[in-house]
């Protein structure tokens, strides 16, 4: 499942500093969300500023998403928050070659 906000919902999270807040293992809340890139009920891939934030354990669902504040709320039980950097486009091999 991809949920993209609207282009001004979208600005508008990019200016919304982003912050994680677990409670108890059971409840986090984001802030700052570009988009859910996927999510099932073991995993959530959220979009963030700096780059792609996956969070997993067991059952959990999106129990809450505004994509006007770029918040999101998911609850189960949260096993692990990984975050991925955003990368830089590399050149193609044949242009680092012909240089």
């Amino acid at each position: 499942m991809t949920i993209n906000p609207a282009a001004p919902a979208a600005n508008q999270a990019r200016q919304t500093p982003h912050s994680v807040v677990i409670e108890d293992r059971k409840r986090l809340t984001a802030t700052g969300i570009l988009s859910i890139v996927s999510y099932d009920s073991f995993t959530a891939t959220l979009e963030t500023p700096g780059g792609t934030l996956a969070i997993g354990g067991e059952g959990l669902t999106v129990s809450e998403l505004s994509v006007q504040t770029g918040e999101v709320k998911i609850n189960g039980s949260i096993e692990y928050v990984q975050y991925t950097a955003k990368r830089e486009k590399q050149e193609s091999l044949f242009k680092r070659l012909v240089r």
